[in-house]
């Protein structure tokens, strides 16, 4: 079962109709605690990160707990921003500091907000985006997080950034699978069955 985070930032919606057609059980956790009774967890969202500001303390000990009892995490679009430790965009606002970095404007240089798809570049092995080197995918940001030793995948819109990241049990992309067409669907069917596959006891570390 997966715990669909509503923290009223956008694209739940169609994240929700993209895993109830891969046969994904999940549900919309009311409180901080209903996250206890999740295999897996799935932080979307689109727009400012100060947006993430509504993810207050509880949610926040919430979410760090499961990561820490070793529950996947996969954070979509800002929700992949959401999982490093800060943004330009909110200096004032904090990440939850699972994995490195700060996100950083697109250049100027580019039409921005970055809109549509862009191919993936895969930097090492990963479990979620497994045989999608050079897939297109759809993206839509202004912000991006650098590449660092977490990153899976990047692409490009101006300079470099992070398109996927991966640390243990913890995932994140910065594009849009619900909206990425087949590609999409194959990464969404790779959490569920990394949290099928958690459930049952098998360290989510184990997968990449």
């Amino acid at each position: 079962m997966i715990a669909l985070i509503d923290y009223g930032a956008g694209n739940l919606a169609s994240v929700r109709k993209a895993l109830a057609a891969i046969g994904a059980e999940l549900f919309t956790p009311g409180t901080p605690d209903d996250i206890a009774r999740a295999d897996g967890v799935i932080v979307p969202g689109v727009g400012h990160f100060d947006a993430t500001r509504t993810l207050a303390a509880g949610w926040r000990g919430a979410l760090l707990g499961a990561v820490q009892h070793g529950l996947p995490l996969l954070g979509i679009c800002l929700g992949m921003q959401y999982l490093i430790e800060g943004s330009d965009e909110a200096p004032g606002v904090p990440g939850l500091g699972l994995l490195r970095g700060n996100c950083q404007a697109l250049p100027e240089t580019v039409k921005v907000p970055h809109v549509g798809w862009n191919s993936l570049e895969l930097t090492r092995a990963s479990a979620l985006l497994d045989g999608l080197d050079g897939a297109q995918v759809y993206f839509t940001h202004s912000y991006a997080a650098p590449i660092t030793a977490d990153s899976v995948a990047r692409s490009e819109h101006g300079a470099p950034f992070a398109a996927a990241v991966e640390r243990g049990g913890v995932f994140g992309v910065q594009f849009h699978p619900e909206k990425s067409s087949d590609a999409g669907l194959r990464i969404l069917r790779a959490f569920a069955e990394i949290t099928r596959s958690s459930s049952r006891g098998i360290p989510a570390s184990r997968q990449c």
